[in-house]
């Protein structure tokens, strides 16, 4: 860890690093995440397939097989909706009536990588291989690591995929379109509007009409 990268950097080394040596690296892949943009849970997801060692063709359930994971940017990560005050993490001191809260706007602002952290964790299986798996989750909050000298690897996230509309929803819309063309072409048709006054002449005549045959009758 004494290389250029690891000296350049500026944050806190000592947490950066540890428990690296507690970890077989032959043969893991160093994947790096830009969480620059990203929605926090389908970050959160691809994470723990990694980390997991999903992605691969020899995916053992009871084998950490998963390759290391760079997480940078995590100050700029989103969240869809309301959840920046509307969620809220909860822990407890141990003390009597010392349940502590913290909403994620806040928890952002005190330590973004955190977040991130716990998002992921809760996606894993709680077994023995949790800590192994947490170990190889390394979040910087900007874009300064010290695994400069690591053969690193950019994952490119998935693209998103939107959900189709209804087809209720869809047809509802296609009426109304088509309903709205046609008020428009029979605005801009001066024909329609000869029928119309033609019906409305027709209807008054036969109405008077009747009338007086009703006066005729008495």
């Amino acid at each position: 860890m004494a290389s250029q990268a690891a000296r350049s950097f500026n944050g806190n080394m000592k947490k950066a690093v540890a428990g690296l040596r507690r970890i077989n690296l032959d043969g893991l892949r160093w994947r790096v995440f830009d969480a620059k943009g990203q929605v926090l849970g389908r970050l959160a997801s691809q994470i723990s397939t990694v980390i997991q060692g999903k992605d691969k063709p020899t995916y053992t359930p009871n084998r950490d097989d998963g390759d290391m994971c760079i997480v940078l940017n995590a100050k700029d990560i989103c969240v869809t909706g309301s959840k920046l005050t509307d969620k809220v993490y909860h822990w407890h001191t141990g003390y009597v009536g010392h349940l502590k809260e913290r909403t994620l706007k806040d928890q952002m602002v005190k330590d973004p990588a955190e977040v991130i952290r716990k998002a992921v964790l809760r996606m894993l299986p709680k077994n023995k291989l949790r800590d192994d798996r947490d170990r190889k989750l390394r979040i910087f909050p900007g874009s300064e690591h010290p695994f400069g000298d690591r053969p690193l690897e950019p994952y490119v996230m998935p693209p998103r995929r939107v959900r189709e509309m209804r087809p209720r929803t869809r047809r509802a819309i296609v009426r109304a379109q088509k309903k709205a063309e046609q008020q428009q072409q029979d605005a801009n048709d001066p024909r329609k509007g000869k029928k119309k006054d033609t019906r409305e002449l027709v209807a008054s005549n036969y109405s008077s009409l009747f009338g007086l045959m009703k006066v005729v009758e008495e």
